[in-house]
């Protein structure tokens, strides 16, 4: 089939969960089909490179949109009945550049991943659509209140545009299907990791070192951290005084309370390294929605995992036999201490993890199911 697949991310390099989900479908697409991507790039990344993508058979790339909550644009979008996210940052490059693509070409099939795609609908009516990952969670509880409500209606009427939607997880479908009763078309296509990439990292643990990998451009990763370092960090300290803490990612200038032994990397071409290295890896998140790729990462590499259970959510992952599960600081802390003192129980969450890994989230398990719902829903 000829596919159109439109991304709210530039997915290389594929260092967060979105890059690494989208690269992850793009690519296996690409070895069934012929790909055409048109995709949003930060204003940073000027000159994406020419080959990064090669397996697509052609890469448009539009200049993303910063949403500025204070901007003209952003506040007349409380006149409107689209969010006001949604309004202010419209493109009109990329609204041409599908235009102009499906006028040159005919396609089988759109994907638009992500609302920041999908919202483009309009321009792609008409032929056979997949909305790729509905993420409900994180404006569910950003806006419990008539915010809310306008992105529930938005939502509620878009997908009707579509002949499939994708969510990553039992919770977001469910929260999809409470907005839009009567759309049925809901498939789940949970994260997944290419468990072959992980292997030939080696783990040479450095005792008693955490580590939480995720930018604080997403706000739920800076809350946690603010949450983490205030209330749990100095709780693991009184009994674990050497404990040292790796924070990865882009920190976006944004401030954390103080404590010793912190280490800011910023952004990290490859994070599996640092790791392997550290002893427990964390996921403090308590708010956001989806299903977390960190904790994938992690359990394919061996590092066992703490985390909340907003952090866990959305993963066939059980408390005690894959990770441990901690939602209060005490008892998140009580977690990290136990596992930093006993190798023994560390192995044996290492080793089920990574079983629950290879069987549920691998490539070889996950594509083939999203493949198979592509071409059934090309040939509608």
């Amino acid at each position: 089939m000829k596919i159109l697949f439109l991304s709210t991310w530039y997915p290389f390099p594929p260092d967060n969960g979105s890059k690494i989900r989208i690269f992850n479908l793009l690519y296996g697409l690409a070895q069934e089909h012929d790909v055409t991507l048109i995709t949003f790039r930060a204003q940073t990344n000027d000159k994406p490179g020419s080959t990064e993508l090669a397996f697509c058979d052609r890469v448009i790339s539009v200049v993303e949109k910063e949403y500025i909550p204070s901007s003209l644009k952003a506040m007349l979008g409380y006149l409107s009945i689209v969010p006001r996210s949604i309004k202010a940052t419209y493109s009109a490059e990329m609204a041409e550049c599908i235009r102009k693509t499906l006028t040159q070409d005919p396609y089988d099939l759109v994907i638009a991943s992500q609302l920041g795609t999908a919202c483009y609908s309009r321009y792609f009516r008409g032929l056979p659509a997949l909305f790729e990952e509905v993420e409900l969670g994180v404006p569910y509880e950003r806006y419990k209140n008539s915010a809310w409500f306008k992105q529930h209606n938005y939502i509620s009427r878009l997908v009707q545009d579509f002949n499939v939607c994708t969510v990553v997880s039992e919770p977001e479908k469910r929260l999809l299907a409470r907005i839009a009763p009567k759309y049925q078309n809901i498939e789940v296509v949970p994260n997944f990791v290419q468990v072959d990439e992980y292997r030939e990292i080696e783990r040479h643990t450095q005792p008693n070192t955490l580590i939480f990998t995720g930018s604080f451009r997403y706000a739920a990763n800076h809350e946690a951290m603010v949450w983490f370092i205030s209330e749990v960090y100095p709780r693991i300290r009184s009994h674990v005084q050497e404990v040292s803490l790796i924070i990865t990612g882009d920190h976006a200038n944004l401030a954390l309370p103080q404590a010793e032994n912190i280490r800011l990397t910023g952004y990290v071409d490859d994070v599996r390294s640092l790791i392997a290295s550290a002893t427990v890896s964390i996921v403090p998140l308590r708010t956001g929605g989806g299903s977390r790729l960190k904790i994938l990462e992690a359990m394919a590499i061996g590092t066992p995992v703490v985390a909340t259970s907003k952090g866990a959510e959305g993963l066939d992952a059980v408390d005690g036999q894959h990770l441990i599960v901690g939602d209060t600081a005490e008892e998140f802390a009580d977690a990290v201490v136990s596992l930093l003192q006993n190798g023994g129980v560390r192995q044996r969450l290492a080793n089920s993890a990574y079983q629950l890994v290879c069987e549920k989230y691998d490539w070889p398990v996950v594509l083939p199911r999203f493949l198979k719902l592509v071409q059934r829903v090309g040939q509608n």
